[in-house]
């Protein structure tokens, strides 16, 4: 396949969508794209990514923020570990590498959130070293262009690695890595991929056995359903929240509280045995306001929200607080809490 790098590069420069992190060659722009880029589509992460090059321009600025400003940035992206060990790898990058993204990929690996995709796509882009990425869609590139039958995980992973080491150029390795992504998001898509605007459709071995709509096989996914209560305690114009553990599911984020059914019970009974259970107050009254749905990756959430006074106000302290709604942005808060806020305050 030696005609596959040049072409494909080629293709790449001609068509490549013009995104803010490809006007640059900062290593330290390249890596917070790439981590936003993460199980997230390019248009929902663009605004993300300039309003974050604003808030913390350098990694400097980024180490010295405190992590619930961090936090705040990242609300609405997800997956929070990645917002966390942005932090903590910008506080190693200054600490111990004089504030530059090591070139090292022994040191890079070393970084918190560093694993071989990261390590690959941000040294591979800033500093054109020679490595292999694998996302989704160079997995799905490459297990077309083998004619890679099974699910595309990375169990194919050691197959695929070893065709894009045959491939990979001794230049413009970044430009490379790009266009493999480029193309699996654009033209070797996973339905319906669009094989006559593909440049390397004749080094395809799916493609000339016509089996691209079906490889890779489409995985399973099991989705399970979740019913929870979420209560809204006011007191004079501001509403409660509380912050999460430092470890363990959405740590150090704030919601309001609340929690699952357990079974039998009925939403009502449910918002009474968990406010007790967390806070220890008991309700006058309780109302339903609404009912919010919220998708996880394994999980749908149905949370129903009620608006709960009650007998006395539940206590206050670093990680239990009334705030008004417009103080309510200053709190990094799971997605679904922040669609309550909204619904609340639209």
């Amino acid at each position: 396949m030696k005609p596959f790098a040049p072409t494909l590069t080629a293709w790449y420069r001609k068509n490549a969508r013009d995104l803010p992190w490809r006007r640059t060659k900062d290593p330290y722009k390249i890596w917070i794209s790439e981590i936003m880029l993460q199980q997230t589509t390019v248009n929902a992460v663009i605004p993300y990514f300039e309003k974050w090059i604003i808030a913390f321009p350098t990694v400097h600025q980024l180490a010295q923020a405190p992590l619930q400003k961090v936090l705040t940035h990242w609300q609405g992206l997800g997956y929070y570990n990645r917002a966390r060990n942005l932090h903590k790898s910008a506080q190693h990058i200054i600490a111990e590498h004089q504030g530059f993204v090591p070139r090292d990929p022994e040191l890079a690996r070393k970084l918190p959130g560093f694993g071989p995709y990261t390590v690959g796509a941000v040294l591979s882009i800033a500093y054109d070293i020679k490595l292999p990425i694998i996302d989704a869609n160079v997995r799905r590139v490459v297990m077309r262009l083998l004619s890679m039958e099974g699910v595309a995980d990375t169990k194919q992973d050691k197959k695929v690695l070893q065709f894009l080491h045959t491939v990979l150029p001794n230049k413009s390795i970044g430009d490379f890595n790009q266009a493999l992504m480029e193309l699996g998001a654009k033209v070797c898509r996973s339905k319906e991929p669009l094989c006559l605007q593909c440049p390397v459709s004749l080094l395809c071995k799916a493609f000339k056995e016509g089996k691209q709509e079906i490889i890779p096989t489409p995985k399973k996914r099991i989705i399970k359903d979740i019913d929870a209560v979420i209560a809204i305690i006011e007191s004079q114009g501001k509403y409660f929240i509380q912050k999460r553990p430092s470890k363990g599911l959405l740590a150090d984020l704030w919601e309001f509280p609340g929690g699952k059914l357990e079974q039998g019970e009925s939403h009502k009974e449910a918002l009474i045995r968990e406010i007790w259970e967390e806070l220890r107050i008991k309700s006058k009254t309780s109302k339903h306001l609404f009912d919010v749905q919220h998708f996880y990756t394994e999980f749908r959430v149905k949370l129903s929200v009620w608006s709960f006074d009650p007998l006395s106000l539940p206590a206050t302290d670093l990680t239990h607080k009334f705030v008004l709604p417009k103080e309510f942005s200053k709190y990094p808060m799971p997605s679904g809490s922040a669609r309550i806020v909204k619904r609340l305050f639209p």
